[in-house]
């Protein structure tokens, strides 16, 4: 059974990373704002985009402290957290910064946490909203999920190249703002359950509003953004969905907390055929799914109608499920709901039933 707090009485919390820049370019300033935490850098640089911003990223430290560039082996796992720390001991590093997608960027912030050192995330995609977060997911070696791990504190800085993330495919884009659309309804869930943030208490009032801004810049600017993603243009809407996907929806979620979208999300994970879908784009499935659960038909279309339009799945199809048959269901709802699951931050009881139920009118 999880905690619920007694609103009346409550103490109440949020968590943010300690700055946030954002902006066209903005990789050049990496040295610099490095600079301002230690005298040597280790940067962990994913093998996806090694080669691609190697020589820019060493190029902005010329100025700025001595920098030591390592490629990541592509997993977030025990092994990698111990290659990095070692490398940073070795190196002397003051801080570590971590650049790429989300695995490469836990993993630097696993590190720094067991270095005890300051670090700095530039996420290369706005695919989720983990930049911002306290929050590594740790993998096994054969690519298994582990646990995830609660860090003591959000990255140092959260710096975000706007150009960057436009020259990557607009489907990270759409991912992550089908990670951000979960933002407000979890949140709003928790909100009127008395769940339990991220912090172990209930949001304080401003957590539930960013939730809510993260929700309404999405529906404002979500297919502008993809259109000028599309173009590989760091156009205005492009920047405020941008903000959504990595600032509004990471303050939202770690402040306000999670419910049903998410665990719908892990559930479905259980299933070999979605593996090769992004987390955002099963996390889209699982609002729509939580609508249901709410009874929320309006919402659930105008959700819907929404996802359509910025290219996120609303069938258990898009997503790998051809035949959504009543084993494979089962299999999703028994995840989903189990003891002590985020669902169960939903203001009402949730049974597997349900679950099931929700994801046949999504087949």
């Amino acid at each position: 059974m999880l905690v619920k707090a007694d609103m009346a009485t409550a103490v109440r919390g949020a968590r943010f990373p300690g700055r946030y820049i954002q902006g066209a370019g903005v990789i050049g300033r990496l040295g610099l704002e490095a600079m301002s935490f230690g005298k040597k850098t280790v940067v962990l640089l994913d093998n996806g985009v090694f080669d691609l911003l190697k020589d820019e990223i060493a190029a902005s430290f010329v100025d700025g402290p001595a920098v030591e560039i390592i490629r990541h082996d592509g997993e977030c796992s025990e092994t990698a957290i111990g290659v990095l720390v070692r490398a940073a001991k070795a190196a002397g590093a003051e801080v570590i910064l971590g650049a790429g997608g989300g695995k490469a960027l836990d993993t630097a912030k696993a590190a720094a946490r067991d270095l005890a050192l300051p670090v700095i995330v530039f996420p290369t995609i706005a695919a989720s909203d983990a930049p911002c977060s306290a929050l590594a997911v740790v993998y096994n070696d054969d690519g298994t999920v582990a646990y995830d791990t609660f860090l003591p504190s959000n990255p140092d800085l959260v710096l975000v190249d706007t150009a960057l993330i436009a020259r990557a495919p607009a489907r990270f884009l759409a991912a992550g703002i089908g990670d951000a659309l979960a933002t407000w309804y979890e949140a709003e869930s928790c909100r009127q359950s008395g769940a339990l943030n991220c912090m172990r208490m209930p949001g304080v009032p401003l957590a539930y509003e960013v939730a809510r801004f993260c929700r309404d810049t999405i529906f404002a600017f979500g297919a502008e953004a993809l259109a000028e993603c599309d173009a590989k243009t760091a156009g205005a809407a492009l920047e405020r969905v941008v903000e959504a996907n990595i600032l509004l929806s990471g303050i939202g979620f770690e402040s306000g907390g999670v419910a049903a979208a998410h665990a719908i999300h892990h559930g479905l994970c259980e299933l070999d055929e979605v593996h090769h879908h992004l987390h955002g784009e099963k996390v889209a499935i699982g609002v729509l799914a939580g609508l249901k659960l709410h009874g929320m038909e309006d919402e659930y279309d105008r959700v819907r109608r929404f996802c359509l339009s910025v290219r996120l799945p609303t069938r258990l199809g898009d997503i790998g499920i051809a035949e959504a048959t009543p084993e494979k269901l089962a299999i999703v709802a028994k995840r989903a709901c189990r003891a002590g699951e985020i669902i169960h931050n939903e203001p009402m009881p949730v049974t597997e039933t349900m679950v099931v139920a929700a994801l046949e009118a999504l087949a």
